[in-house]
C-alpha cells in the first residue's frame, strides 16, 4: 500500500478525535483508491478495516472511500439484459450481487461505526445499500465516536447502473455539520448536475466528497471546477481494480473485452485526487495502484477563496436565478393507518 503525501508537508491538527469539542484549522485527509472483494462482503470490511487503520495510523482524521466500495461496482458485467430480455445467468449473477449488498441499517453498518469509533476518525464509505429487493449507490457517513450520522443515495444512476440500482431522491442529500467542517457526498456522475452542487453548496458543504468509478483524465476536470465553483475542499475516492480483482470467467465476464484481459489487466485505474477551493491539486490523481493519498486541508482557505466568489451567496442572483429543492421522501406506496 503507497501512501501519497500531503503536499505541504506533514502538519497534523493537533485534535483529540474521541473530545468532538474543537473546530480544527487544519484537517488530515486520506482518500483510499483500493478495490472491494468482489461477491465477499465480509472480506471486503475486514480489507477496510486494515486500510482504516493504516490512514488512522498516518493521522488521517477523516478518511473516503470509493463509490460502492461495500457491494462493489460490477464493472464490466451486463447482468444478461438485452432490450426486453434477462437471461437466466444474468438473473443468477443479479442475486449474488443483491446477497453481497447491505441494509442500513444492519450489521454492517454496525461495524463500520465500531471501526470509526475504533480509529477515531470520520469514515465516509460508498456501499451498495439493499433495500428490499432494490439496490442503491449509497454512502454512509460516520463520526469519530462511533455513530452512524446518515446517508445519500445516487439521485439518478448512470447509464447500464438504471438496470440495476434505484433513484435516490431529495430526502437523502445531506451536509453534516462536525468539528472537521460540514461534510457531504456527490457520487460519480450526479457531480455533473448543476443544481445538485447548488442545492449542496447552499448547504453549506465545506469537505465535498465525490466517491467515483470514472478514471478518465476528464474527471479531473470536473473536481476542479467544483473545488472553484463551491469553494470547498473535494475528495474524490475511486477503485484501482485489476482483473483477477473479480471473480474468473465464466462466473464473472467482462462483456466484450474478456478475451483481451489477463489476470493483471487494469479495470480501473483510479484517479483518487484532493483539491483545495483554489483549485490546486494537494494530493494525487494517482494511477499507480492501491494507495492511499492524503493531504492536510487549511479550511481557512475556504473564507479565502469565498472573498472572491460564493456561488450561493454574493454572486448570487435569486430574483433572476432560483433553485426549489424537494428534499421529502418520496414512497411509492403510502398507508393511512401509519401515518403520524
Amino acid at each position: 500500500m503507497e501512501l501519497v503525501p500531503a503536499a505541504h508537508g506533514p502538519v497534523i491538527a493537533e485534535v483529540d478525535m474521541g473530545a468532538d469539542s474543537f473546530t480544527p484549522t487544519v484537517v488530515r485527509a486520506t482518500v483510499v483508491q483500493a478495490s472491494t472483494v468482489f461477491y465477499d462482503t465480509p472480506a471486503t470490511l475486514d480489507k477496510a478495516e486494515r486500510l482504516l487503520a493504516e490512514a488512522a495510523g498516518y493521522g488521517a482524521q477523516l478518511v473516503v472511500f470509493p463509490e460502492a466500495f461495500v457491494g462493489g461496482y460490477p464493472r464490466g458485467t451486463n447482468f444478461g439484459i438485452t432490450m426486453a430480455s434477462r437471461t437466466a445467468k444474468g438473473k443468477e449473477d443479479f442475486r449474488k450481487y443483491h446477497a453481497s449488498a447491505i441494509d442500513v441499517p444492519g450489521p454492517e453498518v454496525d461495524r463500520l461505526a465500531t471501526m470509526a469509533g475504533k480509529y477515531k476518525v470520520y469514515l465516509v464509505m460508498g456501499v451498495i445499500e439493499r433495500d428490499g429487493y432494490t439496490l442503491y449507490c449509497t454512502v454512509l457517513f460516520f463520526d469519530s465516536q462511533g455513530r452512524y450520522l446518515g446517508k445519500h443515495r445516487k439521485l439518478v444512476p448512470t447509464a447500464m447502473e438504471r438496470s440495476i440500482w434505484g433513484f435516490g431522491d431529495g430526502s437523502t442529500t445531506p451536509v453534516f455539520e462536525t468539528p472537521i467542517g460540514k461534510l457531504g457526498a456527490v457520487i460519480c456522475w450526479e457531480n455533473r448536475m448543476p443544481l445538485l452542487r447548488t442545492a449542496m453548496y447552499a448547504k453549506g458543504v465545506e469537505i465535498y466528497c465525490a466517491p467515483t468509478a470514472d478514471p478518465t483524465k476528464l474527471w479531473q476536470a470536473s473536481m476542479t471546477h467544483i473545488a472553484l465553483e463551491g469553494g470547498c475542499f473535494v475528495l474524490s475516492a475511486n477503485q484501482f481494480c485489476q482483473r483477477k480483482d473479480y471473480p474468473p470467467p465464466p462466473e464473472y465476464v467482462f462483456s466484450g473485452t474478456e478475451k483481451d484481459l489477463t489476470p493483471d489487466s487494469v479495470v480501473c485505474a483510479g484517479g483518487s485526487v484532493i483539491i483545495s477551493p483554489s483549485g490546486t491539486v494537494l494530493a494525487g490523481p494517482n494511477y499507480d495502484g492501491e494507495a492511499l493519498i492524503s493531504a492536510d486541508l487549511d479550511l481557512g482557505e475556504i473564507a479565502r477563496e469565498k472573498f472572491g466568489f460564493d456561488v450561493v451567496g454574493h454572486y448570487s442572483r435569486p430574483e433572476v436565478l432560483s433553485l426549489i429543492v424537494r428534499d421529502h421522501p418520496t414512497r411509492p406506496v403510502t398507508f393511512t393507518s401509519t401515518e403520524k
